[in-house]
C-alpha cells in the first residue's frame, strides 16, 4: 500500500480547498442556519411564558434541527482544517492512530480523513445539555433538603412527590428506583421511609402538656421495635406497672 503522488495530493487538497469555501459561504448566506437571530425575532413573541408550550413546538424544532446542522457544520470544517494542516505537515496519507498508509480510495471518498477504517473514531455526539439539568441532579435536585447544611428534615419537594406517588406511576418492580422492591408498595422512591418520624420511638412515644408522664402507644412499628430486640422489656413491664399503680 503505496502513499498518495504528488499529483494526486494536489487533486485532494484542491477539493478540501472548494468544499471549505462553499461551507463557509453557505454558512454565511445562511446566518449560521438561523443561529444569528434569536427566536423572539422569529415567533414574534416577547415572552413565550404567556403561551401553551406548544404554540411554540414548531420553532422550538427548528431551532434545534438549525443547532445539530450548524454543530455538524462546524465539525466538518474542523476536520477540513486538520487534513490541510496535515498535508502542509507531510503527515497527509497516514493513520494518525496506527501510522500505516490509508487507502487511496477511502481518501478519494473521505478526502478529510486521517484515520484508516480499522481505527476511525466514533461519531463526536454533543455533550451539550439544558442547563436546568444542573438544578434538577440528582432528581429534587432544587427541592431536595435531606443533605441541607442544617440538617433540615422538614416537608420538601421529595416529599410532595412521594405523596403524589403514592397514587401509583407507570413504574413496574423491574423498573423501580428501589432494586430491592418486591411489590408495588415498594416501587416508589424511598417506599420504607418513615411517614411524620425519624426514628421509630418517635411514633410509639408520648407526653402530656407537661412533658414529664410518658406513655407509650403499642402500635405496628412499637410492635416490629420491640420484635427486633432494640428496646428494653424491662422498662416496658415497669410502665405497665407504674400504669396500675
Amino acid at each position: 500500500m503505496s502513499y498518495p503522488t504528488s499529483s494526486q495530493l494536489d487533486l485532494l487538497r484542491a477539493r478540501l480547498q472548494d468544499e471549505r469555501q462553499h461551507m463557509e459561504s453557505r454558512l454565511e448566506q445562511n446566518e449560521h442556519y438561523g443561529k444569528s437571530h434569536s427566536l423572539r425575532d422569529e415567533t414574534g413573541e416577547l415572552s413565550p411564558i404567556d403561551n401553551h408550550p406548544g404554540d411554540l413546538a414548531t420553532e422550538l424544532y427548528e431551532r434545534e434541527k438549525d443547532i445539530s446542522l450548524l454543530e455538524q457544520e462546524e465539525l466538518h470544517l474542523r476536520r477540513i482544517e486538520a487534513a490541510l494542516k496535515a498535508m502542509d505537515n507531510g503527515t497527509y496519507g497516514t493513520c494518525a492512530t496506527c501510522g500505516e498508509p490509508i487507502p487511496l480510495e477511502r481518501l478519494d471518498a473521505l478526502p478529510d480523513t486521517l484515520y484508516c477504517i480499522r481505527h476511525t473514531p466514533l461519531d463526536d455526539h454533543s455533550r451539550s445539555r439544558p442547563l436546568e439539568e444542573a438544578f434538577l441532579q440528582p432528581p429534587f435536585g432544587r427541592t431536595s433538603l435531606d443533605e441541607h447544611e442544617d440538617g433540615y428534615n422538614g416537608f420538601d419537594g421529595e416529599d410532595a412527590w412521594q405523596i403524589v406517588e403514592s397514587w401509583g406511576n407507570a413504574d413496574s418492580p423491574a423498573f423501580s428506583e428501589n432494586r430491592d422492591a418486591a411489590d408495588y408498595e415498594h416501587v416508589g422512591i424511598e417506599a420504607i421511609e418513615h411517614d411524620g418520624y425519624v426514628e421509630s420511638l418517635e411514633s410509639f412515644l408520648a407526653t402530656d402538656i407537661t412533658g414529664r408522664h410518658v406513655s407509650v402507644v403499642r402500635n405496628r412499628e412499637y410492635e416490629r421495635y420491640m420484635h427486633s430486640d432494640e428496646g428494653d422489656h424491662e422498662l416496658e413491664q415497669e410502665e405497665e406497672s407504674d400504669s396500675l399503680r
